[in-house]
């Protein structure tokens, strides 16, 4: 796991994937905005209380509640917007890897929307669901990382078996290697998560996927002779 993760943070200085990279980045800011904005202007227009001093104390509360949400739902609005890089990054990490490996199937346009809307509604319904456990804080990341690390391990992993495998064969391999996927997927939710980090983590992590599932195959990277 960790070479992988060294090899993914590696590759964003392949010219292959710096310019998904700084769309990443523009993205990512755009999504950090609009999330910020909507969660803002939604404590905003609720009045929970008549008096004032009570309702000045909730707006300052909501400051921070704003920004823990914001943090929260990046990860599935980010992966899902950015669904349309995952090929285009997979084939630069191949090409540099796995130079061996013929090249991989262009997933269809419908297929994409397809997969982005189911992964966004699931995600979103369960993460709300998350949101429950903040009753009990010592239990929340737990609960958090765990969820969003299979929702986000399963959907990083399906983006990029789709070019390798048929859809048969890919979840059968990804139930044979359950453990794995799910582990991938709670350091990909972490990335996500860190401020910062989280603007370039989306590269970060398709990178990371494709030598995860390279390695479930039974492959080992290679040095190509150009990158």
């Amino acid at each position: 796991m960790i070479g992988d993760l060294f090899r993914a943070v590696e590759q964003l200085r392949d010219p292959r994937v710096l310019k998904y990279l700084l769309a990443t980045v523009a993205i990512s800011v755009l999504c950090v905005g609009v999330l910020w904005a909507g969660f803002g202007w939604l404590l905003t227009e609720t009045t929970l209380f008549r008096t004032g001093w009570l309702e000045w104390v909730v707006d300052i509360l909501g400051g921070v509640a704003v920004a823990v949400l914001t943090i929260l739902f990046f990860p599935l609005v980010v992966t899902t917007v950015l669904g349309e890089f995952m090929e285009a990054i997979a084939a630069a990490v191949e090409a540099r890897y796995y130079p061996h490996l013929p090249p991989g199937a262009d997933p269809t346009v419908l297929g994409g929307l397809v997969t982005a809307a189911r992964f966004l509604g699931v995600t979103l319904a369960a993460n709300i669901l998350v949101l429950g456990a903040l009753l009990v804080p010592p239990l929340f990341p737990f609960v958090f990382y765990g969820v969003n690390g299979y929702l986000l391990g399963r959907e990083y992993y399906e983006l990029v078996a789709s070019r390798r495998l048929p859809r048969g064969e890919a979840d059968a391999l990804r139930r044979r290697h359950g453990g794995t996927v799910v582990v991938t997927g709670i350091v990909i939710t972490l990335l996500l998560t860190l401020p910062g980090i989280n603007l370039i983590a989306p590269v970060i992590a398709a990178a990371l996927m494709v030598h995860r599932f390279h390695r479930l195959r039974g492959e080992r990277p290679r040095r190509a002779r150009t990158a």
